[in-house]
């Protein structure tokens, strides 16, 4: 690969590993967190590589929630253990009955390598494979190595409320507000030095990654980190629209712009829009939908619902967008409208809204009919010092 074409975009924390820094892994035996978007700038994949090098050895593979594969398709449904046919190793799963390595799992590896592409939100359960991978390196002697990978939302943005610690869960393990502008190697930083794992940690940086940059900025390719992040539009709207997961509206699962659909066949697509417009938000329109899912919430019935259409990306605040949209249903449809009614991510006794936001107080606000702003004014205080506390954590 030529310098110039090097330089023109960004180079992940896998290629400096493989490239200037072997030195960490060479001679190791080596376990590898991954999945289908776990791939290089050509598009091979990380696990293909690690299995046809001879300077160190792959051992085992660890898959997250969806499975290594990505074609798992929902929350709570678990991926087994197996053999990866094409290097012959064994692949843990970390959405079974375990969602941290076991000291089994680590006893044929030396270094963990953790190279996953996040999306930017809090709400999502791949930053919290890294921090369980980082808990059991701490007890079993192991070291862990994170490539870091862009955000693909930037770096730059912070919004939403912090999550408390009595409503810490799978999609929220530690106090870090909805849309924490960190990368993965910087939330890795802080997870071990700030929040107490203090495993052997090395995070790779990437080179020519800047703060403000989204996705399509990067020249990278963009893969699929799940199956309902389809594109980077989606990572744009998750912040907002990952709490009507909460509820039992349609988040757009069983359509083709999941999280950019959201309804139910008791709303009035028009009168919910005009709920909407009236907080004149910036960056974002509201269309008037009709859809009909293909599977999960309300399969093959006919939704009433909006379409968001990110018109400004940088003007755009996902997180009050998404409580707005909730507020706004629960406020038209309170004799239809129902916060979810089975178990969120393995949490059996809280509300399902509540561990989405990692507070009850949002979802008693809006029961109580608590005026927006006043909603949003709650978490700005700990924003601010959330923003504090990340600058010593930042890489770039």
């Amino acid at each position: 690969m030529s310098t110039s074409l090097k330089s023109s975009r960004t180079r992940l924390g896998i290629e400096v590993l493989l490239d200037e820094k072997i030195s960490l892994i060479k001679g190791q035996c080596v376990g590898l967190v991954c999945n289908q978007a776990s791939v290089l700038p050509n598009l091979s994949h990380v696990a293909d590589v690690f299995g046809g090098r001879d300077d160190f050895k792959l051992t085992t593979l660890f898959g997250p929630q969806h499975g290594i594969r990505g074609d798992v398709q929902d929350n709570m449904i678990e991926t087994p253990h197996t053999i990866d046919e094409r290097t012959g190793v064994p692949v843990y799963s970390l959405y079974s009955e375990t969602r941290e390595p076991t000291e089994e799992m680590l006893s044929n590896l030396d270094v963990i390598v953790f190279d996953m592409q996040d999306v930017g939100c809090r709400i999502y359960t791949f930053v919290y494979t890294m921090a369980n991978c980082m808990r059991a390196a701490k007890k079993f002697g192991k070291k862990v190595i994170v490539c870091d990978r862009p955000n693909p939302i930037n770096g730059v943005a912070v919004e939403g409320n912090v999550t408390e610690t009595e409503f810490t869960s799978f999609v929220g393990q530690f106090e870090i507000p909805t849309r924490h502008g960190m990368t993965t190697g910087e939330l890795a930083k802080m997870f071990n030095e700030h929040f107490g794992i203090g495993c052997e940690l090395e995070v790779v940086s990437m080179e020519g990654w800047r703060r403000e940059m989204w996705f399509e900025e990067t020249g990278l390719p963009w893969i699929l980190p799940s199956p309902n992040i389809p594109t980077v539009d989606t990572c744009v709207v998750f912040p907002a629209t990952v709490h009507v997961e909460g509820t039992e509206l349609s988040e757009g699962r069983g359509t083709t712009k999941v999280f950019e659909l959201n309804g139910a066949p008791f709303i009035d697509p028009y009168a919910w829009v005009a709920e909407l417009e009236k907080y004149d938000f910036a960056g974002v329109a509201f269309r008037h939908a009709f859809f009909r899912p293909t599977f999960q919430k309300w399969a093959d019935q006919t939704c009433g619902g909006v379409q968001i259409h990110v018109t400004d990306r940088s003007a755009f605040t996902p997180v009050i967008v998404g409580i707005a949209m909730i507020k706004t249903a629960y406020d038209l449809y309170t004799e239809h409208f129902q916060w979810k009614q089975s178990a969120y991510e393995y949490v059996f006794d809280k509300n399902p809204f509540d561990v989405v936001s990692g507070t009850d107080k949002i979802r008693k606000q809006i029961e109580g009919g608590v005026a927006l702003k006043k909603i949003e004014d709650g978490w700005a205080k700990e924003v601010k010092e959330f923003g504090e506390l990340r600058k010593k954590f930042l890489l770039y």
